[in-house]
């Protein structure tokens, strides 16, 4: 049995891993590693990659420049997330506002000192991610488009930071960042509809609050049509090996995604549709392997 103290100590520990979405951070880190391994830096042996220093410097930094993204997110939205989140919000709050701005500074520190490892480059790079963190969570968030839009580039910034190292550009990867980029903007636009009720009371001019659901609707049905465009190119114009069945169950989901869509009109339907997209996301991070396995195996014997 845990003492007191030791409950106390483990109850922070919780609450300071649920603000910071430690398991959102862990599938970042785990994406870039596969999307780096069988995309960016394919043609490279698997250990030159696995091993390469400067690589997990930029996922660290990544890392933590994330975690500090969804703590500043937190300290902005705690009064939202009273409304939307009641629970979570109440786990939250078992650390204070100002440890919260604490661990902020200090896992921004660590993140320059992890990109000072790679480049002066890099430096500059994260320093600008951090800044647009934090004006995305203090402005631009409470707009309507253009805060969606911001969100879904922020959310793929770590990604483009391989991609610029690595400096692959075929135009297979592009198609794989605008399948991804659409996806993460029906995301966004999807948890405006379900937090609504907590955007409408504190004035954040969302884009459900400001057009309305139905043009919220309208938006992600041509966003999904838009989806089905870089997902038949995936399938049908690049190599990607058996991911390509992880495309087709995106089109089968995303069809769905579209019929349940203009049947919702609650907050628990609208975190079905939520629930929906994020099983696309997690599922697309894993099914990355399925791309070359005979080749990858091969490459690690």
């Amino acid at each position: 049995m845990f003492s007191r103290q030791q409950k106390h100590v483990l109850l922070k520990f919780f609450s300071m891993f649920s603000v910071v979405r430690g398991y959102n951070v862990l599938i970042v880190i785990i994406a870039q590693y596969l999307s780096a391994i069988y995309i960016l830096a394919h043609d490279k042996p698997i250990k030159s990659v696995v091993f390469d220093l400067n690589l997990l410097m930029i996922i660290l930094a990544s890392a933590t420049t994330i975690a500090s993204g969804y703590i500043i997110n937190n300290f902005y939205d705690s009064e939202k997330d009273l409304i939307n989140r009641p629970q979570k919000s109440m786990l939250d709050r078992l650390v204070s506002q100002n440890t919260k701005l604490v661990f902020y500074f200090v896992l921004n520190f660590i993140a320059v000192i992890f990109a000072s490892y790679v480049s002066f480059r890099a430096v500059i790079f994260f320093s600008f991610y951090i800044f647009g963190i934090w004006f995305y969570s203090h402005k631009l968030k409470k707009m309507p488009i253009i805060g969606n839009v911001t969100s879904a580039i922020l959310t793929i910034t770590p990604f483009f930071a391989v991609f610029i190292y690595y400096k692959n550009f075929e135009s297979v990867i592009f198609v794989h960042a605008m399948f991804l980029f659409l996806i993460l903007s029906m995301r966004e636009l999807t948890k405006d509809l379900e937090n609504i009720k907590g955007d409408l009371a504190l004035g954040y001019k969302t884009i459900p609050i400001v057009y309305g659901e139905k043009t919220s609707k309208v938006m992600l049905t041509i966003l999904a049509i838009l989806t089905l465009i870089p997902a038949y190119l995936l399938i049908y114009n690049f190599q990607v090996g058996r991911m390509t069945y992880f495309f087709y169950l995106s089109v089968v989901l995303l069809l769905i995604f579209l019929i349940l869509v203009w049947k919702s009109n609650s907050k628990s339907h609208y975190l079905l549709l939520h629930n929906i997209l994020k099983f696309i996301i997690v599922a697309g991070v894993f099914s990355i392997v399925l791309i070359d396995i005979n080749v990858v195996l091969n490459r690690i014997l």
